[in-house]
């Protein structure tokens, strides 16, 4: 797996045993100052543990770990000068293969229960709150020899234990997650005070060492940075010309598939921010021909993906000479588009849906990134408020929230109803903590009365959540009374709708976008 981090950085490895928060351990450890990267159980490289991990911590899982072909971990791999940290699924494994006892509880422990500590000077003593998130259906019966137990709950015997001999530590409940409102202790406890670190993981580190990989690979050649106005591509943006100087001509493929207004608010922002190099492509009757009677999802995905390509290339062969192409795709993207551990939620155009023909090669600079961790890089850099805020967009754009075939009717319908219910989000001030916000277009029809008369029409969805970073979200739980408002709004004025529905589907079990 990539690293975008030079060997001299502390690093945390977060094995993951594809548990729903491992993306969410390697989070909040970098929100601790600490870099930290995932790497799936399976896909351990030869040389781990390199010399510039400091500490592993081990992820919750789905399986039990006495399931036959179970993830498994092989713990004399790693010197004793390397703490391990074992989490639910983890500590569960640290006790099963150095001789402690893990068995199927006789009741599932899933939610939140209350922490009884019972060691002094242990990662868990004197919490501020004991109250801690479960969600297991095994749990360790007895330590391995050498361990203490040093917390338990009222159905969990062994809800933490430490061999502090061998910088060996497990718990039982998830400190990642916000249901443990003191695991961010828990967690730094362990990285400084256990392993020690110095937390060297900035984001002015990451903007210096990210200008020089692109120096370093790009040298004297020419890159095409693909932009979409969003946040992430404006990063990239900004990233590459420091580092590049007038060798970056940055794109911006109108497809046909943005939202009302946004193409021209796109150009003026880009424009006035990065002055130099900005090419617009109109590529709208491209896009709308190749996904002519297409409905998949992922068949639409992979087409944008490789339609957005084929436009980059025509105008890289105009540049004479133009190697690179530099897109923002970040973390969360790789992790929904498949990994060892994690089943292919959805194909992101930009990351798996990448043509075999493709010439450019491509620059991710972002690619194990956050989001939060993107607008800050992005503030560092100097980027506008009205950049670095702006709602997450899909680079399919309206594509993936227009379920059966894209036309331009469908996109217009789509257009005028997402610009009145986020018009009227701004216009409340309600957009403070939503993540995303926007309409949908449902393949199927509904019937409806207007004017005395039948219709069969159009349902369209609303949907605005609330998120830390994509991997799990909530709906935004607006008054009844503003739904109402704008359902009324969007039948009255977009031609072709005759109901509106609001989405309160948390992620999981649904995704954030529709498709």
């Amino acid at each position: 797996m990539p690293t975008p981090t030079a060997l001299a950085h502390e690093k945390v490895v977060v094995v993951d045993f594809g548990g729903q928060y491992a993306q969410l351990i390697v989070r909040r450890v970098r929100e601790l100052g600490v870099y930290s990267e995932m790497v799936p159980w399976n896909r351990l490289p030869e040389g781990f543990p390199d010399n510039a991990t400091r500490a592993i911590i081990l992820s919750g899982g789905p399986m039990s770990v006495t399931e036959p072909g179970a993830p498994d971990f092989d713990f004399a791999r790693v010197p004793e000068s390397i703490p391990i940290l074992g989490i639910c699924y983890g500590q569960q494994l640290m006790a099963h293969r150095l001789g402690g006892r893990v068995e199927r509880a006789s009741e599932r422990e899933y939610g939140r229960r209350h922490l009884v500590e019972s060691a002094r000077g242990s990662l868990v003593e004197g919490l501020a709150s004991d109250q801690v998130w479960m969600s297991h259906g095994d749990q360790v019966l007895a330590p391995p020899p050498g361990f203490e137990v040093t917390a338990s709950t009222e159905t969990c015997p062994v809800a933490a234990f430490e061999d502090r001999i061998h910088n060996r530590y497990g718990l039982q409940f998830h400190p990642e997650v916000s249901h443990t409102p003191d695991g961010r202790t828990v967690l730094k406890r362990f990285l400084f005070e256990r392993v020690r670190l110095s937390g060297d993981w900035t984001s002015e580190s990451f903007i210096e060492e990210s200008l020089d990989r692109i120096r370093a690979e790009v040298g004297d050649r020419r890159v095409l940075c693909a932009v979409s106005g969003g946040v992430d591509s404006s990063v990239v943006a900004a990233l590459v010309s420091r580092a590049v100087g007038e060798r970056v001509t940055c794109v911006f493929v109108n497809h046909g598939l943005l939202r009302k207004g946004e193409a021209e608010d796109v150009v003026r922002v880009f424009s006035e921010t990065f002055h130099p190099n900005l090419v617009v492509i109109d590529a709208a009757e491209q896009f709308f021909a190749a996904l002519k009677g297409v409905t998949d999802p992922e068949t639409k995905r992979k087409i944008i993906g490789a339609e957005f390509i084929r436009a980059f290339e025509a105008h890289a062969d105009e540049l004479k000479g133009c190697d690179f192409l530099a897109q923002g795709t970040l973390y969360p993207d790789v992790i929904e588009s498949g990994s060892a551990t994690a089943a292919k939620i959805k194909t992101h155009h930009n990351v798996g849906g990448l043509p075999d023909w493709m010439r450019l090669k491509v620059i991710e600079p972002l690619r194990w990134l956050f989001k939060d961790e993107v607008r800050e890089v992005g503030r560092r850099l100097g980027l506008p408020d009205e950049m670095v805020d702006r709602e997450p967009f899909p680079g399919p754009g309206l594509a993936v929230r227009i379920l059966g075939e894209v036309t331009p009717e469908r996109v217009h319908i789509v257009q005028e109803a997402d610009a009145i219910f986020r018009g009227e989000i701004r216009a409340r001030d309600l957009q403070s903590g939503i993540w995303q916000s926007y309409a949908a277009l449902l393949d199927v029809r509904s019937v409806g009365v207007m004017g005395d008369e039948r219709t069969y029409q159009n349902p369209i969805v609303l949907r605005a959540v609330q998120s830390e970073d994509a991997m799990t979200a909530t709906a935004v739980p607006f008054e009844f009374s503003f739904l109402e408002h704008v359902a009324s709004r969007i039948v009255n004025e977009v031609a072709g709708v005759n109901r509106v529905l609001y989405d309160l589907t948390s992620k999981p079990p649904a995704t954030i976008e529709w498709e």
